[in-house]
């Protein structure tokens, strides 16, 4: 067969060849599938934990007839990407929330941040409305939401469904406070973040959400009865999979058995597995 009879057969063939418009549509939903499937590796004491985002890139449920919100929040991460030095994850189970590492601790006063603090477990708060200092941020979680959380928002990512409430500023003490807040129903997880800078510091602060599959966040005691915070707190440690060890100490005037200090403190993000010392009146 010379090249002209083979060139005038392969003609032939491609006329009676159907070829069908490139499928745009099916290579746009798969590009957006991976971008919510972001993953990112945290390494702690030589431990390898990987993390998944939380809330990113989520589909709309309802609005609850709001007028339309800010874009749900896009929890940070790339694959195979390091939480930062200078970053600390702190959560309740298998959710956390990144903060940066010079952040203080349960810094309040009378349930008012005095400086940059993640919030969590910290216990019961006196009632003296000292003035909110100006430029000042802060993270909460928690297991219960605050009595005024309001879901202004559904959203679903990866199979888990998230509530958002809007971010609202007033005034306190003539400075502008900032606050919005996430709820993981499934979960009972609640994530508060609050400003004295900006509403959009709120937003940054509810992007660092983060599901953790490796390491699990020591839950709080604080909001348990004493009477009954043992036998409840025990088996909240293990319903996460952490295992409780009893250390006994005497306190007057305390009822025998309640929960008065954990160790690692709440918060606290550990392997699975670990072991919790919890101290309880004896």
């Amino acid at each position: 067969m010379n090249e002209s009879k083979l060139s005038e057969l392969l003609e032939q063939a491609g006329e009676r060849t159907a070829v069908n418009p490139p499928p745009i549509d099916a290579m746009r939903s798969g590009a957006t599938r991976r971008r919510r499937r972001r993953t990112a590796v945290w390494s702690a004491a030589g431990t390898a934990v990987a993390v998944a985002a939380v809330i990113g890139g989520s589909t709309a449920l309802t609005n609850n007839g709001a007028s339309p919100l800010e874009q749900p929040p896009v929890a940070g991460g790339t694959p195979t990407a390091t939480v930062p030095d200078n970053v600390r994850l702190v959560g309740v189970g298998h959710t956390a929330v990144a903060v940066p590492k010079d952040w203080a601790t349960n810094q309040l006063k009378c349930g008012t941040p005095t400086k940059n603090t993640v919030i969590v477990d910290p216990g019961a708060q006196g009632y003296c409305l000292p003035p909110y200092p100006a430029g000042v941020e802060s993270v909460q979680i928690g297991s219960k939401p605050a009595s005024e959380f309001k879901a202004d928002e559904t959203f679903e990512v990866e199979g888990v469904q998230a509530q958002r409430q809007r971010t609202v500023c007033v005034k306190r003490n003539k400075v502008p406070v900032c606050t919005g807040a996430v709820l993981i129903p499934s979960r009972n997880i609640w994530i508060q973040a609050e400003s004295s800078t900006g509403e959009a510091e709120v937003g940054k602060a509810l992007e660092q959400i983060w599901f953790v599959q490796d390491a699990t966040g020591v839950p709080g005691f604080q909001t348990l009865e004493l009477e009954t915070s043992q036998a409840k707190y025990l088996a909240a440690l293990k319903d996460y999979g952490l295992v409780p060890t009893i250390v006994s100490k005497p306190a007057p005037g305390v009822p025998k058995g309640a929960v008065t200090a954990v160790s690692p403190t709440p918060g606290t993000m550990v392997p699975n597995g670990s072991t919790v010392t919890v101290t309880v009146v004896g």
